[in-house]
This record gives structure tokens, C-alpha cells and sequence, in this order.
């Protein structure tokens, strides 16, 4: 594994940590490669039984690291295509994925909470999709929001750029479960446990018999997606609004 995730493996359940606690594990390229190798190593163990995706620190993912890909228009569609893929990848895992969400899943983060079959949170938790503040288009995270909480909810939350708090991503369906803050850990443990107990079988023909019930999600959707999402943000109105964003985030001199 590389530096910037781990993948710890307790008896059949598969931990997975994205370890850039210091930018809120905020989605480099470096890290999404990563977290896609990691992806297809738990696809290819035989022996795993649950998935546990999490972040280190105090946020489970900022969202896509904009800053590094400002002006570079090759790196920001690597980026795109990569948390596609690895999104769908997480998606037709044979096994439950658990998203265990500390602090904060915004924009890709939240995407990465909502294409696990299942995420814990707590109250305070931020979750959401900021992007139209920024003039970008949140196309990426789409297909997978609608299938999580529905059209009528997604188009509301993706045209407002919303962001709620841990209640209200339950009450809409983009946490599954909560918890309290100090116990997430251990909830998502205990939880992962449970599915461990179950049939291998039985739950991974559930779940691919779930995949064709709904509706189509494949390859060239999500290709489409990060090319239109890395279209506009190419573009000169989210390039300035994501120029005058970082600037005003540098401290004062």
C-alpha cells in the first residue's frame, strides 16, 4: 500500500484509511491512484468479508484538492476519471462497503460516502455538495446521489450546493446509520461484525441482484461524467471563482 492509504485486515474485515489527516484527506491524485489500487487489492482477496472506508484525523474527505489542479487541465481530468473509476469500483464490490464518516464528507468525499452500500456518521458531521459555489459541475457524485437518496432530493441538494448536518444526511438517506461522535469507531465495528456473520454467498447475490434492479450505472456514464465535470471546471468562470477562493483562504501577511 502506499503512504497515502492503508489497508488493515481483521479477520475478513478490510479497513481502509485515506492517511492525508493533515489536508482533511482531501483528494490529491496521488491519493485517488491509491485509493484505486487499494480498491482492486480488497476485489481480489477472497477471503474479505466487509469493507470499512474511513479517513484518518478529524474529516473523513474534504472533497477533491482543487489547489493542486488550478490552471492544470490534464491533471484535473486524471483526477475526475480516477475517483470515477474507483467509485465504481467500490460500487461492484462482492462484498458490503461501510462508509465510517468522522467530521466532515464533502463534494468527492461525499461521493465516496454514498457509493458505499452503507455510512455511519454522527450529529455534528458537515456532509454535502458545495461545488455550484465554486461554478463547478458536481457530475461525478450525480448518478451516485440519485441512486442514494433519489432525483427529487439530489437535484435540490446538487442546484443549492448543499451541505447538512449528520441529522439531516440520515433523514435524507446519505448516512445510513449514526451514532455518537466518541462511539463512530466502535459502531461501524460492530456493524461490519454483523455483516460479517451473514452469508457470504446470500449477500453478495443480493447485492448483485440490487445493481440490476437499479437503474443502468456503468462505465460510459461515468466517463461522460468526468469529462463534463472536468469541462467546467476548465472553464474561466470556475477558474476565477476557485482563484479568488484560495486567496482569500491565504493568511494575512
Amino acid at each position: 500500500m502506499s503512504d497515502l492509504v492503508t489497508l488493515r485486515d481483521d479477520d475478513g474485515i478490510l479497513t481502509l484509511s485515506l492517511q492525508r489527516p493533515e489536508a482533511r484527506n482531501a483528494l490529491s491524485l496521488d491519493l485517488i491512484e491509491a485509493l484505486e489500487r487499494a480498491v482492486t487489492a480488497v476485489a481480489a482477496n477472497t477471503s474479505a468479508r466487509v469493507l470499512i472506508l474511513r479517513g484518518e484525523g478529524k474529516a473523513f474527505c474534504a472533497g477533491m484538492d482543487r489547489r493542486g489542479v488550478l490552471h492544470d487541465a490534464t491533471r484535473m481530468g486524471q483526477m475526475l476519471h480516477g475517483l470515477a473509476r474507483t467509485s465504481l469500483a467500490i460500487r461492484r464490490l462482492a462484498i458490503p462497503a461501510i462508509a465510517c464518516v468522522r467530521g466532515a464528507a464533502i463534494g468527492g468525499g461525499c461521493g465516496l460516502m454514498v457509493t458505499c452500500d452503507l455510512a455511519i456518521t454522527h450529529a455534528e458531521c458537515k456532509c454535502g455538495y458545495p461545488e455550484g459555489d465554486l461554478g463547478i459541475c458536481p457530475a461525478v457524485v450525480a448518478p451516485l446521489l440519485i441512486r442514494r437518496i433519489g432525483a427529487g432530493h439530489a437535484r435540490a441538494m446538487l442546484l443549492t450546493g448543499g451541505v447538512v448536518n449528520g441529522i439531516e444526511a440520515h433523514r435524507l438517506g446519505l448516512a445510513t446509520h449514526l451514532a455518537a461522535e466518541g462511539d463512530l469507531e466502535s459502531a461501524t465495528m460492530e456493524l461490519a461484525r454483523k455483516l460479517r456473520s451473514g452469508g457470504a454467498n446470500a449477500l453478495a447475490t443480493t447485492k448483485r441482484w440490487l445493481g440490476e434492479l437499479e437503474p443502468e450505472l456503468d462505465d460510459d456514464i461515468m466517463r461522460r461524467a468526468a469529462d463534463l465535470s472536468a469541462r467546467i471546471i476548465q472553464g474561466e468562470e470556475a477558474q476565477s471563482r476557485l482563484k479568488a477562493r484560495f486567496e482569500a483562504a491565504k493568511p494575512a501577511s
